[in-house]
């Protein structure tokens, strides 16, 4: 696995992408509504920010109302989620998605439980 991208949390996408881009010459290489939120991917050397921004009151609108704006995950590629997914069960690794589901881009992605993970939600991301 590699390192794919960390989600950030925020109330305005667009005014975090601006000053990422400037700031780390991180050019916007994706952008889509999706799942009741805007997502952002900034292009870093490797890997992504990916700039989580609500419209309704779905998970990240939940998690900006108790924790604020920050990183809200961090995204581990991998060539067979399904294995990766197996491998966290047979760890123990308490799952939030038993299967993965659609993402960002169309790539499957499953979540693992941050109670399992040292208080980080990890995600697989299967391009």
């Amino acid at each position: 696995m590699q390192f794919d991208h960390a989600g950030i949390a925020t109330d305005d996408a667009e005014s975090l992408a601006d000053l990422f881009s400037d700031l780390f010459d991180a050019p916007v290489a994706h952008e889509e509504r999706f799942d009741g939120m805007t997502v952002v991917f900034l292009e870093l050397d490797d890997g992504y920010f990916e700039l989580l921004e609500p419209h309704d009151d779905g998970a990240i609108g939940r998690y900006l109302d108790k924790r604020g704006p920050g990183i809200h995950h961090l995204a581990l590629a991998t060539d067979d989620i399904q294995a990766a997914l197996a491998t966290a069960r047979e760890y123990g690794v308490e799952l939030i998605d038993e299967e993965p589901r659609p993402g960002a881009w169309g790539h499957q992605v499953a979540f693992l439980h941050p109670k399992s993970t040292g208080g980080v939600l990890v995600e697989f991301v299967q391009h």
